[in-house]
């Protein structure tokens, strides 16, 4: 019997400490993986190891530590990683005039650097044996959605990485998927409040911006145990796209972004999130302003 036929397959899952990335381990357990889930907390993932998950401290953040990581799957494994998950997110879901630094950077490195520093470390893990690196990406890099100009720059990058990845990787016979998730009953909905100097500052305002923090969560969202499925079902295809779309409204969406023009996808959008209120007293503000 060939050697590749007796091997275990190994998976390794980033921001495995709750929702989509849990229950990724979970689901690729349960098909015959050897799987290491890596968070940046251990506890949350602890009771992972009742479906042979092993827990492992990392954030993906900081390159030592994913340094570390990767010696501690070399150390456990035989030096040959099948599958890469690409899964930790940040959301970052605030006014584009209001991102500072601090919380732009904050996004960008766990949400680009994060995937690109583990796919470069973890690479020749990957090509010895002939894996598959994953990516979490999503509707917002694709989607104009209110107050998600970071984040959707940040998924809308790791779209086009995994787009040259994909090309760059088949001779070395690893392939390359982006999942473009739409709406998945996680708990990564970004808690921040408006800031009180924003421009946007407004009684109609504040109602649109709470309502767009709670998009995901009011659009009856698909289970992580069902989009994992759907996924790992992706990962084991014999079929080799760059982009599948998962999760509630993502196909739809998908269609929908490239047959429709932006300016009657951006009509909807401010009818959906109740922006005409607040846009109308925006208006209202700043033509006195001028006038004064």
């Amino acid at each position: 019997m060939p050697e590749q036929a007796q091997r275990t397959k190994t998976a390794l899952v980033t921001g495995a400490s709750s929702g989509i990335g849990f229950e990724l381990c979970k689901e690729l357990s349960a098909r015959g993986f050897r799987v290491f889930g890596a968070a940046r907390r251990l506890e949350p993932m602890e009771s992972l190891r009742e479906y042979g998950v092993t827990p492992l401290k990392a954030d993906v953040s900081d390159l030592d530590s994913v340094l570390e990581l990767k010696k501690k799957v070399i150390e456990l494994t035989d030096g040959k990683l099948d599958l890469l998950y690409n899964n930790a997110g940040q959301s970052c879901t605030v006014p584009a005039l209001d991102v500072s630094d601090e919380w732009a950077l904050q996004c960008l490195q766990v949400n680009v650097l994060g995937p690109i520093r583990m796919t470069r470390e973890f690479a020749p893990l990957l090509i010895a044996a002939q894996g598959i690196v994953v990516f979490t990406g999503s509707l917002a890099g694709i989607c104009p959605f209110p107050w998600g100009s970071v984040y959707g720059a940040s998924k809308a990058a790791i779209h086009q990485y995994a787009s040259v990845l994909h090309l760059e990787l088949e001779p070395l016979g690893v392939k390359v998927l982006n999942v473009v998730t739409g709406g998945v009953d996680t708990n990564i909905a970004d808690t921040r409040d408006l800031p009180k100097d924003s421009v946007y500052a407004s009684p109609e305002m504040l109602e649109a911006f709470e309502l767009r923090k709670k998009m995901a969560e009011k659009n009856k969202p698909m289970s992580p145990a069902t989009y994992s499925k759907k996924v790992v079902n992706d990962i084991l295809s014999s079929r080799d796209p760059v982009h599948v779309y998962r999760g509630k409204m993502a196909t739809f969406m998908g269609i929908v972004m490239y047959l429709v023009p932006t300016r009657v996808i951006e009509y909807a959008f401010r009818i959906k999130f109740k922006l005409n209120p607040a846009f109308d007293a925006l208006r209202e503000k700043y033509s006195k302003r001028k006038v004064d």
